[in-house]
């Protein structure tokens, strides 16, 4: 008897390449690289050498495809690799004289972590990108995109800003990966169905309404199958944000939208749907997250992070930010934590895979009594080996025990085979976000923010709307015009925002990007005048070409719907 699992990793960082280095620039992603990338690679690599495909489904969004290709990442990544080494080198010293023999072996860890995974980097000749495309035309795992910048679809105003970042993303796509995307990740696993649509904040909330397309209309017509939705959507179930257990909200967010009912009767999150909008025309399907494995990952309180013999996350030496110690209790108090020991932190690993594993065959004996059942439990990439260092090595021993239990890995494509899609089905409106609505990303906080995208949004139509005719360097302005608001789109300026994990940093770039679109904006009309461009402008445009430099092959008419 069959117990299909698909495990969905949702891999992404916004761009922060060309924009600051540390704490929230470059280092974000270099650390992210070390920590979370690589180690999954060599993981999978070693799982595949002992004849054992880990059939993961896992999203590299655009954005973070683009920096993860680029030569200006791998000079970054060589620059933080020379800083960590010496960092343990410094460490070690200062240990040495404090006498603190234990996290002195620490430091030779930490040292030869840093060099088997710089030794693979070495090995894939850099190419991160390149390697998960060799993982999965060998048929280990699944590949899928994102939104191009993880723009949140649901309130973007302007349904040419969701078709441009599709288009862009499944372009992106094929040219790194060799192939069209069948599944998307929609950004913080946000859906909207067909309706009257008006402005949630801004001048325009309640004057301007008009009917737009369900997410799934729109996926469709580009090609994308399928997607992830959150429990709560079809269970009628109460959402739980994941996120707050590591990073947690500055109080009370308030200032969103109620939370989502849902339609109709309750619904098994054991099976994938075919959504729907009543008159739409195009559908995709939904899978749907399970609750109980996601819960048991995630939580630091309930779920495997948190082992007080586990990594502690929150506590580095400076300078040099390595972390020596472990958990150690729920006392929030970093004074008190105990040295970390690596090896005794492998061996409760190995207990956590084996209970997870019997945990979803349990899950889907339960849920069998209604029809095929499949437990798809999907996380943030990140999660693993960055907020929970052991995550990597958790995440091979758990296809080790799958292989033992009977439980039988899949991506998200061939467990379409195993398991129909039911429906149609009808979704609310709503995300794996705080309350399960749309109050991460507006609230009173961030309401200027969508005033800045509602307003770019608005004059990059009129922009589309009058063309290029022909002139290259207005075609040229219109692109990077269209760069710049794709990544002023952004989910991630909304959340570090609310969480306040990074609210300055978030804020300096709303405005930057808002004020190069509105600099390029102004070139556009220039040209369209017949006046050329000056000396300045002419530089800014090369300069934002150079340090936004995602998507190379952008057309501006990409934002147009396909062509049936």
């Amino acid at each position: 008897m069959s117990y299909p699992f698909s495990l969905v990793l949702h891999t992404h960082l916004p761009m922060v390449v060309n924009h600051g280095r540390w704490p929230h620039g470059s280092d974000w992603l270099n650390e992210a690289t070390f920590e979370c990338y690589l180690p999954l690679l060599e993981i999978a690599h070693r799982l595949v050498a002992e004849g054992l495909s880990p059939k993961w489904t896992i999203n590299v969004s655009p954005v973070l495809t683009e920096q993860l290709a680029s030569p200006e990442f791998q000079k970054e990544l060589s620059f933080y690799y020379e800083n960590v080494r010496r960092a343990c080198v410094e460490s070690r010293a200062h240990f040495k004289q404090e006498g603190q023999e234990q996290i002195v072996g620490l430091t030779y860890f930490w040292e030869e972590f840093y060099e088997r995974m710089w030794e693979l980097h070495r090995r894939i000749g850099g190419d991160i990108p390149g390697t998960f495309a060799d993982l999965q035309r060998g048929g280990h795992l699944e590949i899928i995109t994102c939104a191009a910048t993880h723009g949140y679809l649901p309130l973007l105003s302007r349904d040419e800003s969701i078709h441009l970042q599709l288009r862009a993303a499944v372009e992106t796509h094929k040219r790194h990966f060799g192939r069209a995307p069948r599944g998307i990740w929609l950004p913080e696993c946000a859906y909207r169905p067909r309706y009257e649509w008006t402005a949630p904040t801004g001048p325009e909330r309640g004057r301007e309404r008009r009917m737009r397309p369900g997410l799934e209309e729109l996926l469709a017509a580009h090609g994308l199958e399928y997607f992830v939705a959150d429990s709560h959507l079809v269970a009628a179930g109460e959402p739980v944000f994941l996120y707050r257990d590591f990073i947690g909200l500055r109080g009370d967010v308030g200032g969103g939208t109620s939370a989502p009912i849902p339609v109709g009767e309750r619904r098994s999150p054991y099976a994938p749907y075919r959504v729907a909008s009543r008159g739409g025309t195009g559908e995709a399907i939904a899978f749907i997250r399970d609750p109980r494995t996601t819960l048991q990952v995630w939580s630091r309180d309930h779920g495997y992070p948190g082992e007080f013999s586990f990594l502690e996350f929150h506590k580095k030496h400076f300078p040099g930010g390595l972390r020596f110690w472990k958990i150690t209790d729920h006392s929030g108090d970093l004074g008190t934590k105990q040295v970390y020991d690596p090896k005794f932190a492998a061996e409760k690993v190995g207990l956590q895979a084996s209970h997870f594993a019997g945990l979803v065959r349990e899950t889907i004996e339960q849920a069998r009594e209604g029809g095929p059942a499949l437990v798809c439990s999907p996380y943030d990439a990140e999660l693993f080996g960055h907020w929970w260092f052991e995550g990597p090595l958790w995440l091979e021993q758990v296809v080790r025990e799958m292989s033992r239990n009977g439980v039988q890995p899949m991506t998200l494509g061939q467990a379409l085979t195993v398991v129909p899609p039911q429906g149609p089905l009808q979704l609310p409106e709503g995300s794996w976000g705080e309350g399960g609505d749309h109050r991460v990303w507006l609230n009173r906080d961030t309401e200027w923010t969508w005033d800045r995208v509602y307003s770019a949004e608005r004059e990059w139509v009129e922009h589309l709307q009058r063309g290029d005719g022909g002139h290259a360097e207005l075609k040229r302005v219109l692109s990077q015009a269209s760069r710049e608001l794709m990544l002023l789109q952004a989910s991630d300026w909304q959340f570090l925002i609310t969480t306040g994990a990074a609210r300055d940093y978030a804020e300096r770039r709303v405005a930057e990007h808002y004020a190069d679109f509105k600099r390029l904006s102004e070139m556009a009309h220039t040209l369209r005048q017949g006046q050329p461009l000056s000396t300045d402008a002419a530089e800014t445009l090369r300069r934002l070409e150079r340090e936004d430099f995602v998507f190379p092959d952008l057309d501006p008419t990409w934002a147009q719907a396909p062509k049936a």
